[in-house]
């Protein structure tokens, strides 16, 4: 298995420096949260680290390969990335929208991808998602939305999984079942990095946390030991206190205002 490591990037909207110098590691086999208030800087981190944002300075490695150096089509034979919002104006049905996570591996020059089928197919069944897999994509709800977007980045074959705020706008059912869905999959061996903005979702999903604020990283490391409640007032502006969840048994993190 293999870990994520930044060193030192910074990425650039024009001449403005969106993230500063940052630095940190997202151990393999697990999920790592990024974390931060709005407009911190999450999403063009991970845009970043996906190659789709391009980043200066320092380095970013993936196991013993430099992600910098790979080509776009063997960079995504590794690294997947799904944004925030699911959407498209095309009438495709959720079976051709998983299909696209295939392309990477069209043979350049013409062909057939023939892994393509047994890998569709298990992208659906990994991401619960093969009741629906005949339905038109703009006919699903966002919860169902979330899981076709996230077989067709299984559809890629990943080791390793970006995902931007995949709670987004889900209801907590669906939020439980996606981040139970992603701890599986982390389980297996993929290395998960993921943009959250609920701190208590964070607390009860992640094994290590990477808090930015302002463009910088300010925190990383194993969630409980990191997200102390003199970090959280000092990043969000609020009062945070370690309990354990009457629920669950595991450690809950409670929120308040000062």
């Amino acid at each position: 298995m293999s870990g994520l490591e930044v060193t030192d990037i910074s990425v650039r909207a024009g001449r403005t420096e969106i993230i500063h110098g940052a630095s940190f590691t997202a151990p393999a086999g697990g999920i790592t949260a990024l974390l931060g208030p709005n407009g911190a800087g999450k999403s063009t981190l991970l845009r970043a680290i996906a190659g789709v944002d391009r980043a200066y300075g320092g380095a970013i490695r993936f196991g013993d390969v430099d992600l910098a150096t790979l080509r776009r089509r063997e960079r995504a034979q590794r690294v997947a990335f799904v944004e925030q919002d699911a959407t498209t104006t095309l009438p495709l049905d959720v079976r051709d929208v998983v299909a696209l996570g295939r392309v990477p591996y069209e043979p350049p020059f013409g062909g057939r991808d023939l892994r393509a089928p047994t890998a569709i197919d298990g992208a659906l069944a990994a991401a619960r998602a093969e009741a629906f897999r005949e339905r038109r994509f703009s006919t699903l709800s966002g919860g169902e939305r979330q899981r076709v977007m996230l077989a067709r980045a299984l559809a890629q074959q990943p080791e390793l999984l970006l995902l931007d705020e995949p709670t987004n706008h889900l209801d907590v059912a669906a939020q439980l079942e996606l981040l139970e869905l992603v701890r599986e999959l982390a389980d297996q061996g993929r290395t998960v990095l993921t943009a959250l903005h609920d701190l208590t979702l964070a607390a009860d999903h992640a094994d290590a946390v990477v808090v930015i604020s302002s463009g910088r990283v300010v925190a990383n490391g194993p969630t409980t030991q990191t997200l102390t409640p003199e970090l959280i007032r000092e990043v969000y502006g609020v009062t945070a206190r370690w309990t354990s969840n009457p629920v669950t048994g595991r450690p809950l993190l409670a929120l308040g205002r000062p």
